[in-house]
């Protein structure tokens, strides 16, 4: 009976620390905070933009490295007129045609003076974007949303929407006249935590066999040295998902991502700490990858420390696992 009940904890002890796989391999420069990831289609380049050093360009041979830091996209800084111009955050790239659009945020911490800026190129070389600066997706005080943390979504019939929010009302949608530029159309709420701080930002909008998955990433992602939250409370990447790209969400349960809803995909586990900033790439060798930034324990959990990861997904559910 004893031995019994020891291998039952044993095996259930080994079923939670498997639970989660640990980040694919990653060589060159790894520190990276909020990746955005893309192949080059004319040679197969892969190019990493993140947050800093007015967005870093990064580039490897393969999803796993050697990363190699060339530069930044946009030296000058942006065009946009807001605090925080030189401090670009949080792109996000979409190759449509042949042409590479880069999006970023401009703001400060904890403002909300903000805009979301996009840029072109058609190589993503250093030196080749040209900033076209405001799409018009902008918040400011008293706005129930934050306009940064861009992710651009392009739909089977051609049309446009730019999912972003941080905090406040948390996640919204607007509708794109174009790729560089929205209407008239109020932006409308597609996630929401009503607890605590609204900690919920980072969408990322991608469609698989019938659903649009919404992943975002939840809790404290910054600080973490300084002021540590309480487990479970820093970052973590959850998703809802909905037949319709524009409303709908819930979670595995049903619930609503409106209302508090939204599956774990990806927490802290082992020395993996906050992971979050996340997107989806559809490697052609791996296949649906899950990319993020995350603390290893081991490094350290300041905000220079974030790490660049990567795992594989499982679809067998109809949910994404990793």
């Amino acid at each position: 009976m004893f031995f019994r009940t020891a291998l039952t904890a044993l095996l259930s002890l080994a079923s939670t620390v498997s639970a989660y796989a640990n980040p694919g391999a990653c060589s060159g420069t790894c520190t990276v905070h909020d990746p955005a990831l893309i192949r080059r289609s004319s040679d197969g380049t892969y190019f990493r933009f993140s947050t800093g050093n007015k967005i870093q360009i990064a580039t490897a041979p393969a999803i796993s490295g050697p990363w190699t830091v060339k530069g930044s996209a946009l030296p000058s800084g942006s065009s946009i007129q807001l605090a925080g111009n030189t401090d670009l955050w949080a792109p996000d790239i979409h190759q449509i045609g042949s042409t590479y659009y880069l999006y970023y945020a401009v703001s400060t911490f904890g403002s909300q003076a903000s805009a979301i800026g996009v840029a072109t190129s058609t190589s993503m070389d250093v030196g080749s974007w040209t900033d076209h600066g405001a799409t018009g997706v902008t918040s400011s005080s008293g706005k129930p949303y934050n306009a940064i943390d861009p992710n651009l979504v392009v739909l089977s019939n051609g049309a446009y929407q730019m999912n972003f929010g941080s905090f406040w009302g948390d996640l919204y949608q607007v509708p794109m006249t174009s790729p560089t530029a929205h209407g008239s159309v109020s932006a409308a709420q597609v996630a929401y935590d009503p607890s605590g701080a609204h900690s919920e930002e980072g969408s990322f909008l991608y469609y698989r066999s019938g659903y649009y998955y919404l992943f975002y990433s939840h809790g404290q992602c910054c600080g973490l040295d300084s002021s540590k939250p309480a487990a479970g409370q820093e970052y973590q990447v959850r998703v809802c998902r909905s037949t319709s790209s524009t409303s709908g969400f819930v979670d595995q349960s049903g619930k609503a991502c409106t209302a508090g809803g939204g599956t774990i995909v990806l927490p802290s586990h082992d020395s993996v700490y906050a992971p979050g900033g996340q997107g989806i790439y559809d490697d052609p060798t791996q296949g649906s990858v899950l990319y993020y930034h995350y603390m290893n324990t081991k490094i350290g959990i300041s905000d220079g420390d974030a790490q660049f990861g990567w795992n594989v997904i499982n679809w067998s559910s109809g949910w994404p696992v990793v």
